[in-house]
This record gives C-alpha cells, sequence and structure tokens, in this order.
C-alpha cells in the first residue's frame, strides 16, 4: 500500500526527532550524540557554568528547547498565544542548578518532547504550509541547541 505524502512527511519527521533526541541513525549525528545521550553525561555542575561571561548554560539551554517545544506544541493545538511570548525570560533566569533541579530539568524536556512526538503523530494534515515550515523549524531549532550543547562541553570538559 502506497503511503500518502502526509503519512511520509510524519514518518520522516518522527524519525528525523528520534534521532535528535534519542537513536542516532546516521542521519545527521555521529553515533552517541544525541540530546538525551549528550545529557546523560551532563552533570548539575557541568549544567550551572557558562562558558563565557555572555554565555548561557546549559541548563538555560536545555530550559528553552522544552520551552519551544511546548511553545510549538501550544500553537498547534490552540491557536496563537493572547499575549507575547517573552523568549527572553530564560536566558536572563536561568543560570546554576541543583542536581535534583537538574534531574527535573531533563525529566521536563523528555515530556515536552514526547508531546512533541505525539502532536506530529496527530497532526491531521502536513499540507499546509504553516504545519510544514514549523515542523522543519521543530528540527533545526532542536538541532541548532543540541550543537550549542554539544560545542560547549568541549570548553566545559575540555575534550
Amino acid at each position: 500500500m502506497t503511503k500518502t505524502m502526509h503519512e511520509n512527511f510524519a514518518d520522516a519527521m518522527l524519525y528525523i526527532l528520534d534521532e535528535l533526541f534519542d537513536n542516532v541513525h546516521g542521519v545527521l549525528l555521529d553515533k552517541n550524540t544525541s540530546m538525551f545521550e549528550t545529557l546523560a553525561t551532563i552533570t548539575a555542575e557541568e549544567a550551572s557554568r557558562p562558558v563565557s561571561p555572555t554565555c548561557a548554560t546549559l541548563a538555560a539551554q536545555v530550559a528553552h528547547v522544552a520551552f519551544y517545544l511546548d511553545t510549538t506544541y501550544d500553537f498547534v493545538k490552540h491557536g496563537p498565544p493572547a499575549e507575547r511570548i517573552d523568549w527572553g525570560h530564560i536566558w536572563r533566569t536561568v543560570r546554576e542548578v541543583t542536581p535534583e533541579e537538574w534531574e527535573a530539568s531533563k525529566q521536563r524536556l523528555r515530556e515536552s518532547y514526547n508531546r512533541a512526538i505525539e502532536l506530529v503523530k496527530t497532526t491531521p494534515d502536513f499540507n499546509d504550509m504553516n504545519v510544514i515550515g514549523g515542523s522543519i523549524g521543530l528540527v533545526a531549532h532542536t538541532a541548532y541547541h543540541l550543537g550549542e550543547i554539544r560545542q560547549a562541553l568541549c570548553t566545559l570538559k575540555g575534550t
């Protein structure tokens, strides 16, 4: 049975998001470099240390990705927000985290990711330009921040 364009696009999105967050397939990442594999190597102390005075902490990067996933979910499910989104709030406020806060932040990201996966699975129409553009944006935005996190680790861990 031939798949529809919608099914093919949804399958591709799920495959790429799985690679970005959990299981490297070799499409765009090297082995052991997915988001959750990377975050598993980072301590709360490392997540709390910016690489320079003008850079965000890794804790802020993770909080931002979760916020972005949640905002995308809310937009698709409920339309544009009633109030302006303060994209800078996390960058201004998330700094040091305790081990418990770091674990909770990673868990929140996991929950936000799971909601995004469910959204892709239940989106009725990938023929809409806004849905397709938003989906591509979701992949690009996540890949960018994963790159930021991995690059910061070169400085923080010296590897």
